[in-house]
């Protein structure tokens, strides 16, 4: 393990298992919520975006699914191979896109006001951000950052 890591072994494993099973239960639920867009668009409007519904129709909400099953797909992927360090930074970047999108859709084109509907994917998204940079901080070097770390050295 690098010399980042402010966990042991044990601690680390332990750690990387809880957030495989939390990337599987995620990636779950979105396919829950993938089923859902693709049979009644109404389920994006009551409980996502109820500042204007009236945006949704069935292509958002077809394409809103296929991003959440992209994402799921992603995710699920990460939590079988969690030591592959490009997929664990994609699975990442869907957890920053993903918050990105409902805070803007939030703050900023009003169509998502802060329900438990929108709260949900804002609170999963950021406690996934959290956990996936602290299981970052213990992923063994690769040749090149103990090569580059050696250089510094001599």
């Amino acid at each position: 393990l690098s010399d980042r890591c402010f966990f042991h072994t044990e601690e680390m494993s332990r750690f990387l298992n809880v957030l495989r099973s939390w990337l599987v239960m995620v990636s779950v639920i979105a396919m829950g919520n993938t089923v859902q867009s693709f049979r009644d668009h109404s389920f994006l409007s009551e409980k996502l975006y109820t500042g204007m519904p009236e945006f949704v129709n069935g292509l958002q909400a077809r394409t809103f699914g296929i991003w959440t099953l992209l994402s799921s797909i992603i995710r699920c992927a990460c939590a079988i191979d969690i030591q592959n360090r490009t997929l664990y930074h994609i699975t990442l970047w869907t957890f920053v896109l993903a918050l990105g999108h409902f805070l803007s859709e939030a703050f900023i084109y009003k169509t998502a006001p802060l329900t438990i509907g929108v709260m949900a994917p804002l609170i999963v998204a950021s406690f996934s951000i959290i956990g996936m940079l602290i299981g970052f901080q213990c992923f063994p070097e690769t040749q090149e950052e103990v090569g580059a770390r050696q250089k510094k050295h001599n």
